[in-house]
């Protein structure tokens, strides 16, 4: 590696924040929120809604248009215990589209609170939904490293596991809230612009955007492109290895289209937030390893953690994004969307 990630350890980036610097709700109107904005060493205090007249007007803004799914479910024992299984990642049927669409008998990789009180056998819950009660059972198949395999099975082929989390999960808002989820959090907990279902965290930093400033955007003439990676409860996880070598990161799966690869060729791109940072660099590093002649094999490719760091040529972004959209564009019409998963992690010597 061109640098050593053993190296760094954790501790080094511990830092204080306080309990009563959180804010519990947000801001009754988005735009409102503070902005700081950092240019050439200085830095100044502004709000959100300034945006459109802050950055140049050459931009390409980048959104993730993911949309963050109801994924914690609730089941309580006859003995009173509860608990509760956090889906985080689609299993059979992989894809999040094919899941989230599929009438029973999903599994998921899944973390589970209170494991200690579910010993064995299937847990149960009554779910209402299209005018009737049902019944939702979910079976502990394996392990998944540090998380479970689970099955979910229901009464009615004509619901879908998506209408299931719509009508029985919670929003899995971010645990250093210190409260539980309620009504407000369905619709504010979303980004104006969320279409596409799969995250069980918002892309935080879209949250703050209101159709009035997107609509200011555009009329400023600054260019807009999405992508779409669905965040995983990994944003929420602590890194508990001592140093950052250990850490296994999180898998997380984005989506990229033909068209949106040519945009990225753009000369001055601005990324909504890190989950869009981690798409934009997982797209490059993808690029690089077709153009190396390490087309991916499998179904769903895959950019590997240490990816970057092992890598010691650098290609230029135009030439990565050619040869991207060059594999993109060779496989069948169906496949114009590709599908990803990324483990990639930026560390102090990444490039």
């Amino acid at each position: 590696m061109n640098h050593d990630p053993g190296n760094i350890r954790i501790d080094d980036y511990t830092y204080d924040l306080p309990v009563d610097r959180i804010a519990k709700y947000p801001l009754p109107v988005r735009d409102t929120s503070k902005l700081l904005i950092w240019r050439k060493s200085e830095i100044k205090d502004s709000h959100f809604r300034q945006l459109p007249e802050i950055i140049d007007r050459d931009t390409l803004l980048v959104f993730n248009n993911t949309r963050v799914i109801r994924a914690r479910l609730i089941f309580v024992k006859d003995s009173g215990a509860v608990i509760e299984i956090f889906c985080l990642e689609p299993l059979e049927p992989h894809d999040f589209a094919g899941n989230l669409s599929a009438g029973p008998g999903v599994e998921w990789k899944c973390l589970i609170g209170n494991l200690k009180r579910w010993k064995k056998g299937p847990l149960s819950t009554k779910f209402h939904a299209a005018g009737n009660d049902h019944m939702l059972q979910a079976t502990r198949l394996s392990d998944e490293g540090d998380a479970f395999r689970i099955r979910f099975d229901w009464d009615d082929s004509n619901i879908t596991f998506g209408e299931i989390l719509e009508t029985t999960g919670h929003v899995p808002i971010p645990p250093y809230l210190g409260r539980d989820d309620d009504e407000s959090d369905r619709s504010r907990y979303q980004t104006m612009y969320a279409r596409v279902e799969g995250s069980v965290a918002a892309p935080t930093a879209g949250l703050h955007f209101t159709p009035e400033t997107l609509e200011l955007l555009d009329k400023a003439g600054i260019e807009r492109a999405e992508v779409t990676l669905h965040v995983s409860a990994g944003t929420f996880r602590p890194v508990k290895s001592e140093k950052i070598a250990d850490h296994k990161m999180h898998t997380e799966h984005f989506f990229i289209s033909a068209e949106t690869v040519s945009k990225l060729k753009h000369n001055n791109i601005l990324a909504v937030g890190t989950t869009t940072v981690r798409t934009l660099e997982s797209i490059y590093w993808l690029g690089s390893a077709i153009a190396a002649g390490r087309e991916p094999s499998e179904d769903l490719p895959s950019v590997s953690q240490w990816e970057p760091y092992e890598n010691d040529s650098l290609i230029s972004r135009e030439e990565a994004l050619d040869s991207l959209l060059n594999w993109i564009t060779g496989r069948s019409e169906a496949q114009a969307e590709v599908e990803v998963r990324t483990d990639i992690i930026i560390v102090p010597g990444y490039r």
